[in-house]
């Protein structure tokens, strides 16, 4: 089967089987070799390892795992594309495709039959629309992660990387930031996609962390004051707070926590770090 990590192969194949890109599930197919390399290469991925792949497309980036983990699981959602994958991955003997809707599998299951519970290496060319879920969704999961090496819109890698006090630190910035350590890989043009999407693309790592570096007692508690104060950006923390759903605390109490942390009465959310937040959490407790 030929290399599809370039842009004569991958028309031949979607020719061959009259593939239509679906806009629903943000398909952009990789299509440029040095690209794939970069992320095979950052990922880390090597003989031993289990690989879980989402959302593999027509195989471009799974024949490059398959040539270097030990086994490949690669969960593709879209029915149309399963014809093409048995065809381009038939070579290898080192993969299970999978036709499912990453968010509904229960991964743990799959994790424990594949690798006996150790911690996997996750790769992923993600659609832009459903990155944020799906990451939280692996981290919250509790699935034994080693890292996960995405490409994701340029703009959420930044994001996932912001300090407080910017425009681009938000809920998100906090979840990944308790989670793992953060490294943009590689910036990635439009041109290296097919079709080419309207922005541009990064690839970035997330190293689970094996201890996460603040101490919560309550880490839902933690992360339902994170969202709430970052649903109102605008508001100052303790308006944010008593305007929310989830969280059942007193303006009074708020104001008694942000006393105890010497922080002043109207300071906003977006400028506390995690620590911060890690804190008032166990205060408010």
């Amino acid at each position: 089967m030929a290399v599809l990590g370039n842009p004569q192969n991958t028309i031949a194949v979607l020719k061959k089987y009259n593939f239509n890109f679906q806009k629903k599930f943000g398909q952009n197919f990789l299509i440029d070799t040095r690209v794939l390399e970069k992320i095979i290469h950052a990922s880390g991925v090597t003989g031993e390892d289990f690989v879980l792949e989402i959302g593999p497309g027509i195989g471009t980036m799974t024949q490059y795992l398959c040539e270097h983990a030990r086994e490949v699981a690669a969960v593709e959602i879209d029915k149309n594309l399963i014809p093409i994958l048995k065809e381009t991955l038939s070579t290898y003997e080192n993969v299970e495709v999978i036709h499912e809707d990453i968010l509904k599998m229960n991964i743990n299951d799959l994790v424990q039959k594949k690798n006996q519970g150790k911690a996997v290496k996750v790769v992923a060319n993600l659609p832009y629309y459903i990155t944020t879920p799906i990451i939280m969704s692996l981290f919250e999961s509790q699935v034994p992660l080693d890292s996960i090496t995405i490409m994701v819109q340029k703009e959420v890698a930044e994001r996932m990387q912001a300090g407080p006090g910017t425009k681009d630190y938000g809920a998100l910035s906090l979840a990944v930031q308790y989670y793992a350590k953060t490294e943009i890989v590689a910036n990635v043009p439009p041109n290296c996609f097919m079709p080419r999407p309207n922005v541009g693309s990064a690839v970035i790592k997330l190293t689970r962390y094996k201890e996460t570096p603040v101490q919560t007692s309550d880490e839902r508690l933690m992360f339902a004051l994170i969202r709430a104060s970052f649903n109102q950006r605008r508001k100052t923390l303790v308006n944010g707070l008593n305007n929310a759903t989830g969280v059942p605390y007193t303006k009074q109490q708020v104001l008694e926590a942000l006393e105890t942390m010497e922080l002043p009465a109207n300071i906003r959310g977006e400028t506390l770090t995690l620590k911060q937040f890690a804190e008032l959490s166990n205060l408010l407790l």
